[in-house]
């Protein structure tokens, strides 16, 4: 309960602090590029129940629909925009709303694509798929885009054993240092 007040209080002062800066990335979305300026992508959630997600976009909008890491020429998908949005991770902004919402946390996995089975399998057999997915999470603070899946798993593993507020909030000091160095995004 203590997680879900903090999460849900901080996206709310969070969303207003950053509403100018979105209402700018939003502008510079529809100024560049055809096409929604909010990519909506069905997620598995916790208990591996779907919901959906929404992000910036920054991929045009004929790009096929699976994960980035397996999108054979990403960049060539890449909306004008789009790279800086990914590295600067202004692209997650508007998941603020799903952690409002309690879809999200702050912290926890991150959510797989519904059709990304075998990370969806691997996190069930070992539990994982009872923790709220998050914005961030161990994984991400240790690798991002450049882990396997099997290292992914197991760095989610890791956090289901040792999930505490303090935990949590050092994944947020280490994820604000990655995003400020832009390390771990591969497109």
């Amino acid at each position: 309960m203590i997680k879900r007040t903090f999460d849900f209080f901080l996206a709310v002062l969070l969303s207003v602090i950053f509403l100018p800066l979105m209402l700018l990335v939003a502008m510079l979305i529809k100024i560049t590029s055809k096409g929604p300026i909010i990519f909506w992508s069905q997620r598995v959630g916790k208990n591996n129940q779907l919901f959906w997600m929404p992000k910036f976009r920054t991929m045009l909008i004929e790009t096929p629909n699976v994960a980035t890491h397996l999108l054979v020429g990403a960049n060539q998908y890449l909306t004008p925009v789009g790279s800086f949005l990914r590295k600067s991770s202004l692209d997650e902004l508007p998941q603020l709303w799903s952690v409002i919402r309690g879809d999200m946390s702050f912290v926890g996995p991150r959510p797989a694509l519904f059709n990304q089975t075998d990370l969806i399998n691997m996190r069930t057999a070992v539990g994982v798929h009872s923790l709220t997915p998050g914005i961030t999470g161990w994984a991400q603070i240790n690798g991002r885009d450049e882990l396997a899946l099997s290292e992914k798993v197991d760095f989610d593993r890791e956090y289901l054993q040792k999930r505490a507020l303090a935990f949590d909030i050092r994944i947020l000091w280490l994820t604000g240092l990655k995003v400020f160095r832009r390390e771990g995004v591969s497109h």
